[in-house]
């Protein structure tokens, strides 16, 4: 089945907030095995939210919707959606109920604005909004078509994205079983990693379909398997990834897994290791991204965001000599920031980098991307200069993707 999206809101419009909700209802819808077929911005404007409605309904089987569902003048999704279907607005018991309980919880009244809250289209079933208060609303149109309205607060939006909708449009549309299967692929170009494993894809399966998810630096296989035997659809999955190994062995991290920091979690979890980082240029991105995982104080010890040379120093026990001969992006001077965050945190392996991000500070010998990592381990300590292309978020990126694949090789190693 195909879905459409609709984000609404003159701020996502203009560029003043980023729409983050797209990509997150995208990857949610895609994750159980409906297709998106489109995503559409608009405005606050009721002419161009109908026409987006309409041209959407008319080419999916399901049309998301997020924004405009507040009680303020500018919130227009709620009365479009009622004009559009011919309905009434009524006041739902239990939306009101939810208003009254959050309200209380944050002690605050009930003002007449907040009670419109609970005022929904007669022909919506309102799904209740635990976390917020403007309902979520569900409208089946005589065409078949399947109509979502979810607030835009992107938490919001996506509790009820995983708890309730995309479950609820599964089982309204999707008949017999889907089984997804990712595979993480590091140190080989998506164009390349294609030619390589042409004859494995050309071989799978009519019931499983393959998809390249390229990420900054590596590519995420997804392997979809639809079928009605969901016992025949995992041994398929199981073959195909089996029969993947002999060709593209040498550059898979992992299964089963979104990203390298999941993977990277999941390993340093179940092996009872510790890790520690010592960063400049991506100045704790790293070790933000195993943060936001629950369960990271297991093994994340702590981590050393030395920017200039004298926090590499002071903290790290980087040696002027070192700085002054090689300078601060070199392998000589990561190597000593990994050896010194995994000395002062007591941590089994420490990831160190440095580097140019850009868009200035480049040199003919250090251009803007160069990056160096270094990877301190019970047994030794490997260090890495990378020539990474893009803008400063890009080389960001794939040095965080770069140092956790080196770290996530080194624990498989030494297993």
């Amino acid at each position: 089945m195909k879905v459409s999206i609709i984000n609404i809101g003159d701020e996502l419009l203009i560029g003043q907030v980023t729409n983050t909700n797209a990509t997150t209802m995208a990857r949610l819808v895609t994750a159980a095995g409906m297709e998106v077929g489109e995503t559409v911005v608009v405005g606050d404007e009721p002419g161009d939210i109908r026409s987006a409605l309409q041209r959407c309904m008319e080419a999916s089987s399901a049309v998301l919707i997020t924004g405009g569902l507040g009680p303020t003048k500018d919130d227009m999704s709620k009365k479009v959606l009622c004009d559009f279907f011919g309905a009434t607005l009524v006041e739902n018991a239990e939306a009101l109920a939810n208003v009254q309980r959050l309200l209380e919880q944050r002690g605050m009244p009930l003002t007449p604005i907040n009670r419109q809250q609970a005022l929904v289209p007669d022909c919506c079933t309102v799904i209740n909004n635990a976390v917020g208060t403007a309902p979520c609303m569900w409208f089946e149109h005589v065409s078949g078509c399947v109509v979502v309205a979810l607030p835009g607060v992107p938490f919001e939006m996506e509790h009820l994205m995983r708890t309730a909708i995309v479950p609820r449009l599964a089982n309204h549309f999707i008949h017999g079983h889907i089984l997804n299967k990712n595979i993480l692929i590091h140190g080989i170009g998506e164009s390349f990693l294609s030619d390589l494993i042409e004859p494995w894809e050309l071989a799978l399966p009519h019931s499983i379909r393959l998809a390249y998810l390229p990420q900054a630096g590596m590519v995420k296989l997804r392997l979809t398997a639809r079928g009605n035997d969901p016992n025949l659809l995992q041994q398929q999955i199981d073959h195909a990834v089996s029969a993947l190994y002999p060709l593209a062995g040498q550059y898979i991290m992992g299964e089963d897994c979104e990203d390298l920091p999941q993977l990277a979690h999941q390993l340093l979890t179940t092996k009872g290791l510790t890790l520690a980082t010592a960063e400049s240029c991506t100045g704790g991105t790293i070790a933000s991204s195993l943060t936001a995982l629950s369960g990271a104080s297991a093994y994340l010890r702590g981590a050393i965001v030395a920017y200039s040379n004298q926090a590499k120093q002071d903290l790290l026990g980087v040696q002027p000599d070192t700085l002054s001969t090689h300078g601060a992006v070199s392998q000589a001077t990561v190597r000593e920031m990994a050896e010194g965050a995994r000395r002062q945190l007591h941590a089994d392996f420490a990831i160190a980098t440095s580097g140019i991000a850009g868009p200035s500070g480049g040199t003919p010998d250090k251009p803007v991307g160069t990056v160096c990592i270094a990877l301190s381990t019970p047994s030794d300590t490997q260090t890495r200069t990378c020539p990474f292309a893009g803008d400063r978020l890009r080389v960001v990126q794939r040095a965080l993707n770069e140092a956790l694949a080196m770290l996530i090789t080194a624990i498989k190693t030494q297993s």
